[in-house]
């Protein structure tokens, strides 16, 4: 009857132990874990300085500026907070101002500096996240709104 109390009992703790171990894991990378942020994510939690995350949102209508040597600066929105983004570099063929577009670089002196962008890709998708944040914001009904008039989607925005 011990020996069977101590295997329990070592196997109870080792489960307790495997339980702590992920718990700590996953506390570590819980901002890693977040596909991306929004505008309104940096704006109210403040972002170390060089470190990369992702920024996502959508192209601002009459946001894009295009500049010598392949800059474009642009602003992404969440219809609740604005962000300037300046990226290098060609631009994938399905970005446009009005869609959802998700990308990855730091943040410095109130502008995110872009190494990577990515566009949706057909026009009835929108990243769920991208959704969400509208949703949470109180603009999706609107965003919905805008997005058929421009002829974007023909029923509402799917995910």
């Amino acid at each position: 009857m011990k020996r069977k109390y101590k295997r329990l009992s070592f196997v109870g703790l080792a489960l307790l132990l495997l339980a702590t171990a992920a718990a700590l894991t996953l506390s570590a990378f819980e901002e890693s874990i977040v596909f991306f942020q929004s505008p309104t994510d940096i704006i109210t939690k403040p972002i170390s300085p060089n470190k990369r995350f992702r920024l996502g949102g959508l192209v601002e209508e009459g946001s894009i500026i295009k500049k010598d040597n392949a800059v474009v600066t642009f602003r992404i929105t969440d219809m609740a907070n604005t962000v300037n983004v300046s990226y290098r570099g060609i631009l994938p063929d399905l970005f446009r101002e009005g869609q959802g577009v998700v990308t990855e670089g730091i943040f410095v002196s109130g502008v995110f500096t872009a190494d990577e962008v990515l566009a949706k890709h057909d026009e009835n998708y929108m990243p769920p996240e991208v959704a969400d944040a509208l949703k949470k914001s109180g603009k999706w009904n609107e965003m919905s709104t805008v997005m058929k008039k421009q002829g974007h989607l023909s029923g509402g925005i799917s995910q």
